[in-house]
């Protein structure tokens, strides 16, 4: 053995490369490593800063139902390849497997604080959270059944927007929304709208910002494009937090930033003020 070499450690102790994946999360915000259990304990709150990690629809459901009231509709929806984009339906097959979702959105029936509600929640881990012709169709019938059964629609956004891979198909789910949303009113019905981090493309253009109540987590991202193509096409320099939920409360795009632990009382004092 040289003189400066070190006999390797005997101990049986667990190596770095048999160490479980997704043990850690660090923080985007402070760098404070969060150990997966405590993160999701804290509804995926960063416990140091307050920073608001993505949350899976699933779990946001359950964070604002009343225990035992969900139940979701039109399950069995999902995604076909309308324009035969490459690889497209190979795409949607590995995000279900991955996600166990059929698409980017889940909606259903269920009760805030014994106040019967329809919600949509969207969920950007798949396909970023894309709005699609089933995502569309999924918020739209959403919408109707809350007309039909007189009650609130609270939709809950996080999206990168349309979803190219169905071209005009797509699109056409920005009018088709907000025109079930129009009879909603009509009825005299409210509809809260909830923004997460992103918010954007043809969701913020359609019924992302149009709620009787729009409401935002803290710090979240909302807007059409991103801010390096603002920049770019707008050749000025952006104002001290563009595009934040904090900029939009200042000028007036949101009425209220709401704390993810907070956000079912919130949903449940407007439901009460809203449907007496």
């Amino acid at each position: 053995m040289g003189i400066f070499s070190k006999p390797k450690l005997k101990g049986k102790g667990p190596t770095r490369d048999s160490m479980p994946d997704h043990l850690w999360t660090k923080c985007t915000d402070c760098g404070e490593l969060i150990h997966t259990l405590d993160l999701q304990q804290n509804h995926q709150v960063c416990p140091e800063c307050n920073h608001h990690f993505l949350m899976p629809s699933r779990e946001r459901i359950q964070l604002i139902a009343d225990p035992g009231s969900f139940e979701e509709t039109h399950a069995g929806l999902f995604s076909k390849n309308p324009l035969n984009f490459d690889k497209y339906e190979e795409k949607i097959s590995m995000l279900r497997e991955k996600t166990d979702l059929n698409d980017a959105v889940v909606t259903g029936s269920l009760t805030i604080e014994g106040k019967p509600t329809m919600i949509a929640v969207m969920d950007f881990k798949f396909f970023a959270g894309s709005m699609g012709s089933v995502v569309g169709e999924k918020i739209t019938r959403a919408i109707e059944e809350a007309t039909e059964q007189k009650c609130a629609i609270i939709i809950v956004s996080s999206s990168s927007g349309a979803r190219m891979q169905e071209g005009l198909l797509s699109l056409m789910q920005m009018a088709k929304t907000c025109a079930a949303l129009a009879k909603h009113a009509d009825a005299g019905l409210p509809y809260i709208s909830v923004m997460t981090h992103p918010t954007t493309g043809g969701v913020t253009a359609s019924y992302a910002t149009i709620g009787d109540i729009n409401l935002a987590e803290p710090k979240c991202m909302i807007g059409f494009a991103g801010p390096r193509v603002v920049k770019e096409t707008t050749h000025q320099d952006l104002p001290p937090g563009f595009q934040t939920a904090e900029f939009m409360l200042e000028h007036g795009l949101i009425d209220d930033i709401v704390h993810r632990r907070k956000l079912r009382n919130k949903l449940g004092q407007l439901l009460k003020y809203l449907l007496p």
